[in-house]
C-alpha cells in the first residue's frame, strides 16, 4: 500500500528494544562514529513520514530491526551485515546513495547493499524461483555470501509476522518462496533451526489442514510420549552419573514439516509415523575429551538397551561437509520401540542447531581477516559445481556402501549399494529368486530391476509363470545372486532342452509332418541361433511360437515360403491397440449439471486432469476465459485450486440420467501372461453400454504395465468395471488415472 504512516507506540516500543539488544550484542564490533550516525538516521526516518508500510502493512524500520537479530542469533554476523540491513530501506527508496553508504559506513556495508540491489532487481523479472538454476543464478548475484544470509534471515522474519494477514495470495507467493528456495539454502549451509522454522511456517499457510491436524495430534500425544521419554532416559541418566560425565539429556520431537513429509512419502497417517522425537544426550567437557567422552556414553547406553548395529551413523570420526558432528544410534527401549539417541558435546550441539557460523566461531573468528575466511568457506560450498549441481553437490550423509531394507514382517536385511529387488528375492530363497516378477516397495509395484534404498519396505511378487534369464546376472549385485542365478541356468537349460525336444516332436507328429534333423540344423541357424540351448530355451518359454516354428521348418523342406497368419495367442508384450482400431465418435452430453443455484444451461466444459464422468462428487471452477470447467472434488489440482482461488469456485452437481458416454483412462499393473490381453478384453466386451476405446500395455521382465481407455455412462459402471478388473488372475492394481 503506498499510504505514508507514523510509527505506532507499539511499533516505536518495539523498535527501541530491538536497538538496545543490538547495541549490546554487536557494539563492540562497530566503528567509532557508527551509533551516532545510525541513530540520527533512523531517527529522522521515523519522525520525516517518509516511510512507506509493505504490502502485509508491515513496517519497513522495524522489519529491518527483527530481521538483524535474527542474523546476529543465528549466524553470529555484526557491524557491516547489521549496518547493510537498517540502511536497505533507505537505499531502496532513494533517501540514500551507494557512495553516500561508502562515505559514512566503508565500501564492505555498500557492497552488501549492491547485492541486496541486485537480488531485487533478479526478482523484478519474475523468475521461477523452484529452479536449481535459478538458486545459482541467485548466488551468482549476491556476490557477497552475507547477502544470502541477510535474505534468509529476512525470510524468517517475514513468515513469521505474517500469519494474521488478510493478503492471501501474498501470503502463499512468500511462503512457496520459503519452501522453494530459502529452506533448502539454508540447510545447505546448516542453518537447521532456520531451516525448520521456514518449513514449518510455509506449511502452515500452504497446507493450513495438514500442519493443524499434525500439532492437534502432537499435543494430543505429548503427555504419553514425555512420560516414555521420561521412563526411558531415567535410567540412562544414573548410569552416566555413576561414570562421571557432566551432561544433560532432552527429547527433541520433529518438526511438523518433517512429521508431514514422513506421512506422505510413506502413505500413512499420523499414527503410523513411529519416530516422532530422538532422545539427545549433550556432553559438557574439554575439546581434547570430547570423542573419548561420546564413544564412553555410547557404551553405556548401548549395554542398557539393544542396539540396532545396521543403524549407528558416525559424524565423530569424520564429521559431515558442513561441521556437522555426532553419534547416531536407534536402540530397543521399553514397550519394544526403537528410539533414535543422538549423543554430542556442548559444542558439537552448537555447530548442529547453527551451522557453518557456529563452526567458525568455535574455531576463533578473529577481525576481519577470520569473516572474510569464513565467507569464503560458505561460498565455495555453495559454488563448487556449475549450473543445475550447484545446489545438489553436498551430500549431507556420509557416503553409505550398504543399504538396509525391511521385509513384510519387519525383519532387517543387509544388502550393497546398488542392490536390487531380485538381489533381496535371491537373497529369501532361490525358489522365491527364480520366480520373482517385480515387488511392491513401500506399497508401490516396481520391477525387479528396481534398487534398493535404506529404509524400503520391500513385499517380493512372484509367479510360477516365470523362470531365470541369462540377462538377470546383470541386474543382480550380490555374489550370492549371481551363483544362484547360474545354477538355475544349467538346470533349466538341460530340463528345458528335453522339454522342448518332446514339445517339437509332438507337435511335428500331430501335423504328420516328418522331423529331419539335418533340416531342424538348418532352420536353427537361419533363425539366428549360436547355440542350439538357446534356441530348445525359447522353444520351452514358448518365446517362438510354434506354429510359426513349424511353418518355417516346412518352407526350408519344401523350398517354397508358406504364407502364414497372425492369429496365433500371444502375451502383452508390444500388444498394442490405437484408437484407429475401434472407431467411436464421442455422443454429444446430454447430461444436465446444475451449476451454482440451480442455474441451467451454462457452458461448461469437464477438466481435463481429472476427466469427471456422470456420478462423480464435482465443483465448478471459473476460468480466465470466463468460462466454466468441471472438476472432481478429489482431483488432484482441488486443493490448490479452492487454495488461492477459492472466489472463483462454484458449487455443482448432476441432474438428469446420465445420458452420456464418457471417455475414462484405467492403469493396470500385473503379471504378465498369454491370455491377459483376452482376459481384460473380455471383460470389457460382456458389458452393456462400454465400449474399448484403446488399450496400450507395455511388458517388461514378468510385469505389464498398461492404459485402457473405455467409454461408459456414469460412476457405477465404472466402480464395477474396476472390480471385476481386479479379479483377474495376475492383475495387481487397477486405477482411474
Amino acid at each position: 500500500m503506498d499510504d505514508k504512516f507514523e510509527f505506532t507506540t507499539e511499533e516505536r516500543a518495539e523498535t527501541l528494544r530491538l536497538y538496545t539488544w543490538l547495541k549490546e550484542n554487536v557494539g563492540t564490533s562497530l566503528v567509532e562514529g557508527d551509533e551516532e550516525k545510525i541513530r540520527h538516521h533512523i531517527a529522522g526516518l521515523m519522525d520525516g513520514q517518509q516511510l512507506q508500510r509493505d504490502v502485509f502493512g508491515l513496517n519497513p524500520i522495524l522489519s529491518g530491526f527483527q530481521t538483524a537479530q535474527i542474523l546476529v542469533e543465528e549466524t553470529g554476523l555484526k557491524r557491516d551485515a547489521v549496518l547493510a540491513i537498517l540502511l536497505h530501506y533507505s537505499v531502496e527508496s532513494g533517501l540514500l546513495t551507494l557512495d553516500d553508504v561508502v562515505e559514512e559506513y566503508g565500501e564492505s556495508v555498500a557492497r552488501i547493499l549492491h547485492g541486496l540491489r541486485r537480488i531485487q532487481e533478479l526478482y523484478k523479472k519474475n523468475p521461477v524461483i523452484e529452479s536449481e538454476n535459478f538458486r545459482n543464478l541467485l548466488l551468482s548475484f549476491a556476490e557477497d555470501m552475507r547477502v544470502i544470509l541477510i535474505m534468509i534471515a529476512d525470510r524468517v522474519n517475514l513468515m513469521r509476522q505474517i500469519r494474521d494477514t488478510t493478503n492471501r495470495d501474498a501470503q502463499q507467493e512468500v511462503s512457496q518462496e520459503a519452501a522453494y528456495l530459502y529452506a533448502p539454502l539454508a540447510h545447505k549451509l546448516g542453518l537447521y533451526k532456520l531451516k525448520s522454522e521456514l518449513e514449518d511456517l510455509s506449511l502452515k499457510y500452504l497446507e493450513h489442514d495438514a500442519y493443524y491436524l499434525i500439532k492437534e495430534k502432537l499435543s494430543e500425544t505429548k503427555k504419553s510420549r514425555d512420560a516414555y521419554i521420561g521412563r526411558f532416559i531415567k535410567p540412562i541418566e544414573e548410569h552416566l552419573k555413576a561414570a562421571g560425565l557432566t551432561f544433560h539429556i532432552k527429547g527433541r520431537t520433529k518438526s511438523i514439516h518433517s512429521i508431514w513429509q514422513k506421512m506422505k512419502k510413506q502413505k500413512c497417517g499420523f499414527e503410523g509415523v513411529y519416530d516422532l522425537f530422538a532422545i539427545r544426550i549433550i556432553i559438557d567437557c574439554d575439546e581434547d575429551k570430547e570423542k573419548q567422552q561420546c564413544w564412553q556414553a555410547y557404551s553405556i547406553v548401548t549395554d542398557m538397551y539393544q542396539p540396532n548395529p545396521k543403524r549407528l551413523r558416525d559424524w565423530l570420526s569424520v564429521p559431515k561437509s558442513n561441521g556437522y558432528e555426532s553419534l547416531h544410534i536407534t536402540v530397543l527401549g521399553p514397550e519394544q520401540k526403537w528410539v533414535e539417541i543422538q549423543i554430542r558435546t556442548e559444542r558439537m550441539d552448537e555447530v548442529a542447531e547453527r551451522g557453518v557460523a557456529a563452526h567458525w566461531r568455535y574455531k576463533g573468528v578473529k577481525g576481519q581477516s577470520g569473516m572474510d575466511d569464513w565467507l569464503t568457506s560458505i561460498r565455495q560450498m555453495l559454488e563448487t559445481s556449475d549450473g543445475r549441481e550447484a545446489m545438489d553437490q553436498f551430500k549431507m550423509d556420509l557416503y553409505e556402501d550398504e543399504v538396509y531394507v525391511f521385509t513384510p514382517k519387519g525383519d532387517l536385511l543387509k544388502f550393497p549399494q546398488g542392490a536390487t529387488v531380485l538381489d533381496m528375492a535371491y537373497h529369501i530363497h532361490s525358489k522365491i529368486g527364480s520366480s520373482c516378477v517385480g515387488a511392491r516397495v513401500n506399497n508401490k509395484v516396481v520391477t525387479f530391476r528396481q534398487v534398493l534404498h535404506s529404509g524400503d519396505q520391500v513385499e517380493i511378487m512372484t509367479s510360477s509363470n516365470q523362470k531365470p534369464r541369462q540377462e538377470w546376472l546383470n541386474i543382480v549385485k550380490t555374489s550370492r545372486a549371481k551363483a544362484k542365478i547360474r545354477l538355475a541356468l544349467k538346470e533349466t537349460q538341460v530340463k528345458e532342452g528335453l522339454f522342448a525336444k518332446e514339445m517339437i516332436e509332438r507337435k511335428f507328429k500331430n501335423r504328420k509332418i516328418e522331423l529331419e534333423e539335418s533340416v531342424m540344423q538348418h532352420l536353427i541357424k537361419k533363425m539366428g541361433f549360436k547355440e542350439v540351448s538357446d534356441f530348445y530355451r525359447q522353444v520351452a518359454d514358448q518365446t517362438i511360437d510354434m506354429n510359426t516354428l513349424i511353418d518355417k521348418y516346412l518352407e526350408i523342406q519344401q523350398g517354397i515360403r508358406t504364407p502364414t497368419g497372425d492369429n496365433q495367442a500371444r502375451s502383452a508384450e508390444e500388444f498394442v491397440l490405437d484408437e484407429q482400431q475401434v472407431q467411436h465418435q464421442l455422443p454429444q452430453n446430454d447430461d444436465v449439471l446444475i451449476i451454482d443455484r440451480n442455474l441451467k444451461g451454462i457452458d461448461y466444459q469437464l477438466a481435463r486432469c481429472c476427466n469427471p464422468i456422470y456420478g462423480d462428487d464435482v465443483f465448478g471452477f471459473v476460468t480466465v476465459s470466463g468460462g466454466i470447467k468441471i472438476h472432481r472434488t478429489d482431483c488432484p489440482n482441488a486443493p490448490e485450486l479452492k487454495k488461492r482461488f477459492g472466489y472463483r469456485v462454484v458449487k455443482a452437481k448432476w441432474s438428469g440420467k446420465g445420458a452420456s458416454q464418457y471417455s475414462i483412462t484405467l492403469r493396470i499393473i500385473g503379471v504378465d501372461d498369454i491370455g491377459i490381453v483376452n482376459n481384460l478384453t473380455s471383460i470389457i466386451s460382456k458389458e452393456e453400454k462400454l465400449v474399448l476405446r484403446s488399450i496400450n500395455i507395455d511388458s517388461h521382465d514378468g510385469l505389464f504395465r498398461g492404459n485402457l481407455v473405455v467409454m461408459l455412462d456414469d460412476n457405477t459402471k465404472l466402480e464395477a468395471l474396476i472390480k471385476r478388473l481386479r479379479t483377474v488372475k495376475g492383475v495387481k492394481q487397477v486405477e482411474r488415472i
